[in-house]
């Protein structure tokens, strides 16, 4: 016998019980999920408007460029589900640039920290996210979530996609210097339409 089956005889001796599953998933109960994601989310940077409603989109989107001296131009993918049908400006479906603004729609959002879910799909790419300098999220209220664990179910249920994002703020580092810089990997600016209907 060589040395090499002994190894081999000692791996297969040691061999280990398989672990037990961990247990189930149940939600934990999260106190008012839609304060708790405010608060959180403007933590994290967040330029937040809360909206009673879509019909108020075309006008936030407008004020939210004109604030920024930005053209009236916005780049949303084909087949988006969000309907700006109303709004005057530019509606492009080619990628953003990073001096672009760009729409995205958030499926979910996570009270704990603050997070918006993108689920990636052919209406919804996963670049876009990384590529424009502004970024204007549309999450309604109604799909707000307690926790992480939660939006993970929520995802599972409805099929995983091919890419999943957890954005929480502007794009930021400090590795240089350990100094705070946005627009590091992605938008400089992250606004958020949160609507209450």
């Amino acid at each position: 016998m060589t040395a090499r089956d002994d190894i081999f005889q000692a791996i297969k001796r040691a061999s280990l019980a398989p672990s037990p599953l961990p247990p189930t998933y149940v939600p934990r109960p999260t106190e008012n999920t839609l304060n708790r994601f405010t608060a959180m989310a403007e933590r994290a940077a967040v330029e937040l408007r809360i909206l009673s409603s879509v019909s108020e989109l075309p006008d936030a989107i407008s004020d939210i460029l004109r604030t920024r001296n930005l053209p009236a131009r916005l780049h949303v993918p084909d087949g988006s589900t969000l309907d700006i049908s109303a709004w005057h400006g530019e509606i492009l479906a080619t990628p953003p640039g990073p001096e672009d603004a760009a729409l995205a729609h958030a499926p979910l959002g996570i009270a704990e920290t603050g997070t918006l879910v993108y689920a990636a799909n052919a209406s919804q790419p996963a670049s876009w996210h990384f590529r424009a300098g502004l970024e204007i999220a549309v999450l309604e209220a109604r799909n707000i979530v307690g926790h992480m664990e939660d939006a993970l179910a929520t995802i599972q249920a409805m099929g995983l996609p091919p890419t999943l994002n957890f954005v929480t703020g502007p794009s930021r580092t400090a590795d240089i210097e350990q100094t705070l810089e946005l627009g590091a990997h992605g938008p400089k600016t992250l606004c958020l339409l949160l609507i209450k209907e």
